[in-house]
């Protein structure tokens, strides 16, 4: 009964008034830990492992937890022999999804209400893509994935990817020159697997370690600059063990950028969604003699939070030049004619979406048509489930859940009950949290995921976590001190740009105003 519910301790991080004693513990190193100690494990622990469900069974199974090509799954699906798709509630048939997607088309571009920059959509994209690899010959179920931060984003899933990208020489990765600039290689010189469309010519195909990435300039201008940190990283180890062979520096350098993208994850990236007082580390050790699995397995349920497809705008101004996204989609050669430098600049510059719904690009809204008959395929049971799965109060209204009266009113029509919203709607129509890019269960879902994911990675452990997995201090220095701003400005030719995950001179509002701070949709 005393223990404060998610909410209250979302308002607690975020709040001025609490600010001052978060600001000490910011400072106190024995109290910082023993705040990350309480995060790291009041978010992992909420998330089963080894799981119970994946997503061939309705019930728990050996593979489960031994068969990597399957999601794992949080909640079982909902049963075949229910009398509703939901279980017992709503409407015996769903809403068609062409009826749905009325209340997310973009009629007119919102900006992220929190100042989120384009940079932080491209990095929330090349980073979750390494983990959220759904294999849809197979089945919506199936996954080709390693289930952790295994930078597989960067080098390729396997080593046959990985050896096409590799020089085989100080440990580094091909790189080509470009306009005085550092490169991928052209596919046609690494013939490796990538998902172009047959009218994109030769000039513009990269060979990328993800067949996906050359889909958008933000993933090829990511990839790029994490293949040259590799090769970076590996200078800085040749210098440091010059009897080292390639294979060595190749296989530590990768270790490092392991680490190096979690430590980015949680003290950018994580602290950049989470927007608490408290600064949040990236401290492997305060869980060491913890009841703690480092294994994970990703969930089903994980992959359908992360579907952030309003973040994307329309076009994108580098500058002075725009983009539409049909002149976007597919021309990597945007980051090559404008140089790195320039298009970080952009980006840090330019204000991603808002996450919600009627903000959904027209690109992408077959994405979300898709994860909806997914959903239903796979029948996910509705949103108060995991609401109450992950100690969120289940919401006892559609106005409750929207925040709003006419979007509230339209939803019921559709659903009648609000136990029968789905999990992949409810989350896209869901009143943002105060403060937040987010409505509450996306964050306290996602949340318990994400922390799980990234801590139980083998470089965490007690094992792992010590300089001579890193090649000593000089590699154990380089993921102890690694910033988003740092990978940047150490792989960028001269002047560093603007390195931000949100757009300059933002203000998040007044602490008059955080009672009035959601933002009411322009419908």
């Amino acid at each position: 009964m005393l223990k404060p519910s998610p909410d209250t301790v979302h308002n607690l991080l975020i709040s001025p008034w609490f600010s001052w004693f978060l600001s000490l513990v910011n400072k106190v190193t024995f109290l910082q830990e023993f705040f990350m100690k309480r995060v790291y494990l009041l978010r992992s622990n909420i998330i089963d492992s080894p799981p119970l469900y994946e997503t061939l069974h309705d019930y728990p199974t050996v593979s489960a937890h031994t068969n990597n090509s399957l999601y794992a799954r949080t909640l079982p699906p909902v049963p075949k022999d229910c009398p509703t798709p939901m279980g017992s509630k709503g409407p015996v048939e769903l809403p068609h999804t062409d009826i749905l997607m009325k209340f997310f088309q973009r009629t007119k571009f919102r900006p992220e209400p929190m100042g989120s920059s384009v940079l932080m959509t491209f990095f929330a994209q090349h980073f979750t893509h390494m983990f959220f690899k759904t294999d849809y010959r197979k089945g919506h179920g199936v996954t080709w994935s390693g289930h952790g931060v295994d930078v597989t984003s960067i080098y390729g899933k396997d080593v046959h990817v990985e050896n096409m990208l590799r020089s085989f020489k100080d440990g580094k990765l091909k790189l080509q020159t470009l306009n005085g600039e550092e490169y991928p290689l052209y596919l046609k010189d690494a013939p490796v697997e990538m998902t172009y469309p047959a009218s994109v010519p030769p000039e513009r195909r990269f060979a990328l370690g993800h067949p996906f990435f050359g889909l958008l300039p933000g993933l090829f201008l990511y990839q790029t600059i994490w293949m040259r940190e590799h090769n970076r990283v590996c200078d800085i180890l040749k210098q440091e063990h010059p009897d080292w062979d390639d294979e060595q520096l190749f296989q530590t350098g990768k270790l490092i950028l392991v680490g190096e993208t979690i430590r980015i994850v949680i003290e950018d990236y994580v602290q950049h969604l989470a927007n608490y007082n408290l600064k949040l580390k990236f401290l492997p050790h305060v869980l060491f003699g913890e009841n703690f699995q480092y294994q994970n397995k990703i969930s089903l349920e994980f992959n359908h939070l992360y579907h952030w497809h309003p973040l994307m705008p329309d076009e994108f101004n580098i500058t002075g030049s725009v983009y539409p996204m049909k002149d976007f989609m597919f021309h990597s050669e945007v980051v090559v004619n404008h140089g790195t430098a320039a298009v970080t600049d952009a980006f840090s510059r330019q204000r991603s979406g808002h996450m919600s719904h009627h903000n959904h690009g027209a690109a992408t809204q077959y994405v979300l048509r898709d994860a909806i008959k997914t959903g239903r395929e796979l029948r996910i049971q509705p949103l108060n489930n995991y609401r109450k799965r992950f100690n969120l109060r289940p919401y006892t209204s559609f106005e409750d859940l929207t925040g709003e009266t006419k979007l509230a009113g339209e939803l019921q029509k559709l659903y009648h009950d609000i136990d029968a919203v789905e999990f992949m709607v409810g989350m896209m129509v869901e009143k943002r949290r105060t403060r937040n890019l987010f409505g509450s269960t996306i964050v306290e879902v996602g949340a318990g995921y994400s922390v799980k994911g990234l801590l139980s990675n083998p470089i965490c452990s007690p094992q792992y976590w010590k300089p001579s997995t890193f090649g000593g201090d000089v590699g154990f220095e380089i993921v102890q001190t690694a910033t988003l701003e740092k990978l940047f400005c150490a792989n960028i030719k001269g002047k560093c740009p603007l390195v931000s995950l949100r757009v300059p001179d933002f203000q998040i509002g007044d602490v008059d105003e955080l009672s009035n701070f959601v933002v009411k949709d322009e419908l």
